[in-house]
C-alpha cells in the first residue's frame, strides 16, 4: 500500500537525524526534537487553474524541504508515520 497525495499536496518524511558533526564530534541523542528537514516521498498533480489546466507544484521527489510548522497533517501507515502538507505551505527546498 501506498500514499498518493491529491491536487496540490506533498508527502514528506524526516530526513535522518546526523549523529556526529562535520568535525566528527558525537551528538548525544539524549534530546530527541522534531527534525527540521524532510524528504519528498510523494508529490501530487497539481491544481486546476481558471482554464482547466494543472499547475505543476515546484518540488519533486527526493527534495529536501521546510515548511511552516503548523501546516502538515500526520499520517501513519504500516508503522511509519508521514507528512501531508499543501504546496502552499512548503517554503523551501535545498537546491
Amino acid at each position: 500500500m501506498k500514499l498518493i497525495p491529491l491536487d496540490d499536496h506533498v508527502i514528506v518524511k524526516p530526513l535522518e537525524a546526523e549523529s556526529t558533526t562535520a568535525s566528527g564530534i558525537i551528538l548525544s541523542s539524549e534530546k530527541e526534537s522534531k527534525p527540521t528537514k524532510w524528504t519528498v516521498i510523494a508529490v501530487g498533480p497539481g491544481k486546476y487553474d481558471e482554464d482547466g489546466e494543472r499547475i505543476a507544484l515546484d518540488v519533486a521527489v527526493d527534495d529536501v524541504v521546510y515548511f511552516t510548522a503548523y501546516a502538515p497533517d500526520e499520517v501513519e501507515l504500516e508503522s511509519e508515520t508521514y507528512l501531508v502538507i499543501k504546496s502552499s505551505s512548503l517554503l523551501a527546498k535545498i537546491g
